[in-house]
């Protein structure tokens, strides 16, 4: 075979996502706080204060249960759609309101919240590098770049290990997500070898 694609996970994806739990107490944060603004108003609103205070109770749990989920980037995924659609709807309550600057304040924060969901959901998509006879196709953040063989000095998958070997003495080590069995693991061990001996 003269291709081989490996599912692995996003290189740098723990460092990114190190400061997901605090975007998501931040956000439950916000609702708590919409639903003190709307409790001190003259007319407090009660359904919406109890819808606040559930989503911004939820909002803040999830951190500590995220994990859990078996398909954590949905249920991530999931989470920040509800959140921005409370953005969204706490703009138009405030706008109803007559309070047309905190109105604009959670469109914006609602908006800023699709623009972290969108990012994170592309650092949690499945990412693949390529190994053909042209060279490694890595991804990027928005692309990805291929390597050629001329560059490495040496590329060896072992033990879930993707590790690349460049000649500017630079290392990058990939987590492959993939179950691959030892005969096919020696197989692409051995097409690597006879790609850097050309």
């Amino acid at each position: 075979m003269s291709a081989y694609r490996i599912r692995i996970l996003r290189p740098n994806a723990a460092a990114r996502l190190r400061l997901q739990p605090v975007m998501h107490g931040m956000a439950g944060l916000l609702f708590l706080f919409n639903a003190i603004g709307i409790y001190n108003s003259r007319q407090p609103g009660w359904g919406m204060i109890l819808y606040f205070l559930a989503v911004g109770l939820a909002s803040l749990l999830f951190p500590f249960i995220m994990r859990r989920f078996s398909n954590f980037s949905g249920a991530n995924s999931l989470m920040r759609i509800v959140q921005v659609f409370v953005c969204f709807s706490a703009c138009l309550y405030f706008l109803a309101h007559m309070k047309p600057l905190i109105g604009i304040l959670q469109l914006l924060v609602g908006l800023g919240m699709a623009y972290i969901g969108w990012v994170e959901y592309n650092i949690l998509k499945p990412v693949y590098v390529l190994m053909d006879i042209t060279g490694i196709t890595l991804p990027a953040t928005f692309s990805s770049r291929t390597v050629a063989w001329n560059q490495l000095n040496n590329v060896v998958l072992r033990n879930d290990l993707l590790t690349i070997d460049f000649k500017n003495n630079k290392i990058l080590q990939l987590e492959v997500l993939d179950d691959i069995p030892g005969i096919k693991e020696d197989e692409i061990n051995g097409f690597c070898r006879s790609r850097l001996a050309i």
